[in-house]
């Protein structure tokens, strides 16, 4: 990537640089909560695929605009004015089609032939029934607009660069889907979290049911809150290992402060080693040992041979800070 490109731009999405090599993208629906309507879902991949490969990122806080929310999730009632689930919410949706009253409404329309004469009809035909849409089209949209948003918050994790999630007030739905595809997630004392799908006639589809078993340790406290919905608050996110760190002080602010202390010193380090562990860590999680180990061999047997190994060592040796060229 050319340095002189420039980051796609988004009304619901304000990024910044606070430190050197540190992104802060800031989800920006205050209003609403930062609730999440289609063309913010649509807006991730483009920006994080941006930062992913930017040269001058070399790690990422994502945090929520406003003092109340990091996000309450989909906006529910956009949702159920257009889209797959406005479809489903509407009362036409599971209605029988209309039975038309005339047995002979669907017969083809009568025609005459004069002699010498084209072809002509008495009247018009008739408009065709109502009918449901076919349920094997019907599952084919649905499964296109449901990994298309899969994609969208899969986006964070995907993105080459560490993502440290600073979450504050309500985290719900989609921002537990969010937080669980960051690498980090911290949180200051007043949030409050919550798998909100069932209580919309969901089933989480984002990646919370994937990925939340593989963020604790504890499979009766994942099934606990994501089949009731339920709240739970910092302190238990912090007891189950859902977060690594609660700030006590300081609310929203200090949160970002500890966020921007942890993303600078990630910066500091090699980009070489900081993206071959992110790398190596997502790909290990999901397979054997053995093929973790592997793979990391096959790894650094190409990244080893990077500059940045020797002045790391030679930093450490004089108690001082190496630097490094961008990536």
């Amino acid at each position: 990537m050319a340095e002189s490109d420039s980051p796609p731009t988004s009304q619901y999405f304000n990024l910044t640089y606070p430190l050197p090599y540190v992104a802060h993208v800031e989800i920006n629906r205050p209003e609403k909560l930062n609730a999440f309507i289609e063309p913010m879902w649509l807006a991730l991949p483009p920006l994080f695929s941006y930062l992913s490969n930017s040269p001058s990122v070399r790690s990422i806080i994502l945090s929520g605009a406003g003092p109340r929310a990091f996000t309450t999730g989909l906006d529910v009632a956009a949702a159920t004015t257009s889209g797959p689930l406005a479809q489903r919410a509407s009362p036409e949706a599971t209605s029988p089609a209309p039975t038309p009253s005339d047995p002979n409404a669907n017969a083809s329309p009568r025609y005459s032939q004069p002699t010498g004469t084209p072809y002509t009809s008495q009247k018009p035909p008739p408009p065709p029934p109502t009918s449901p849409p076919d349920p094997a089209r019907l599952a084919r949209s649905l499964l296109t607009h449901i990994t298309t948003f899969q994609t969208c918050t899969s986006s964070l994790e995907k993105c080459a660069k560490p993502v440290i999630a600073v979450l504050h007030g309500y985290c719900y739905g989609l921002g537990v889907d969010l937080s669980l595809c960051a690498d980090v997630r911290i949180c200051s004392a007043d949030t409050r979290f919550a798998v909100k799908e069932v209580d919309i006639g969901l089933a989480a589809d984002l990646g919370t049911l994937s990925r939340l078993g593989k963020s604790v340790a504890s499979a009766s406290w994942v099934k606990d809150v994501c089949l009731t919905g339920r709240e739970f608050d910092a302190q238990e996110a912090l007891r189950m290992g859902f977060v690594s760190r609660v700030v006590d002080e300081g609310g929203k602010e200090g949160c970002l402060k500890e966020g921007l202390r942890w993303a600078g010193t990630v910066a500091e380090k090699s980009p070489v080693a900081v993206q071959g562990t992110k790398e190596l860590l997502n790909w290990s999680r999901d397979r054997g040992v053995e093929d973790g180990l592997r793979y990391t061999a096959v790894w650094n047997s190409a990244a080893l041979q990077t500059g940045d190994t020797g002045a790391a060592m030679r930093a450490q040796m004089k108690r001082g800070k190496a630097r490094f060229e961008k990536l």
